[in-house]
């Protein structure tokens, strides 16, 4: 592994205060993603990605509702970005890693066992086709997954009231923005708000959404496999 990376790899450790065994925890998953023979990720290069993945999940770190998590449902965890970053980083905490395509969930059971990431669980399923995970979170991510009211929709049912889904995401388009405020008022989350972060110094705009379980999820959620992105609540009914 570059010398480099290495150091960026340390910068990051203390400026998230990271367990002692996160510096090369997180260089082994860079040197998993770069040797991955499907391209589990577009961005492979361990001297990109220690920025592009490793530090842009880092930076949730900064929500407290992250840090402080205990029982996170990361959505479409594909290479690991920010799932195993986070249960790198977040020891105390359980990790579920749900993912439906099988060639990614290999890739994640493989990254768990050779790095010992022990509180990490990979979860071959759809999120609205899991049943155990129904109302068992404090936290759900996901990162550049879908838009607003099909990440609410499947952030909804997995959490407890009170818990939260943080969303990484470009800025959203109006109309997705008023789709998204409309799902979370139909779903008993809170409108997503938008907390600007900056992982790394090249940034030139990051934005986490979060949107915070208000109230119990109606009946009738999660709706069968598909549909949510297939037929997405809106603003206009």
């Amino acid at each position: 592994m570059p010398t480099d990376v290495r150091s960026r790899l340390a910068e990051l450790a203390d400026r998230y205060q990271l367990p002692a065994r996160a510096p090369d925890q997180l260089e082994g998953l860079l040197e998993l993603v770069a040797d991955e023979p499907s391209a589990i990720t577009s961005v492979r290069d361990p001297a990109d990605g220690v920025d592009t993945h490793v530090a842009d999940s880092l930076v949730a770190l900064d929500l407290p509702v992250v840090r402080e998590a205990r029982r996170v449902a990361d959505l479409g965890s594909g290479g690991g970005f920010p799932g195993l970053v986070l249960a790198i980083a977040l020891p105390d905490a359980r990790i579920a890693l749900v993912e439906s395509v099988s060639r990614k969930c290999a890739f994640l059971r493989g990254a768990v066992a050779e790095l010992g990431i022990g509180n990490a669980d990979v979860i071959p399923a759809r999120a609205e086709a899991w049943p155990e995970g129904l109302e068992a979170h404090d936290l759900v991510t996901a990162r550049a997954l879908a838009s607003f009211p099909v990440l609410v929709e499947y952030a909804a049912p997995l959490l407890e009231v009170g818990g939260h889904l943080v969303a990484w995401k470009g800025q959203p388009e109006p109309s997705e923005d008023a789709d998204g405020r409309a799902a979370a008022a139909t779903l008993g989350m809170s409108a997503p708000e938008s907390v600007e972060v900056k992982p790394f110094a090249r940034t030139i705009s990051r934005r986490l959404y979060v949107s915070s379980k208000v109230m119990s999820t109606p009946a009738g959620y999660p709706r069968r496999p598909g549909i949510a992105r297939k037929r997405p609540l809106r603003a206009s009914g």
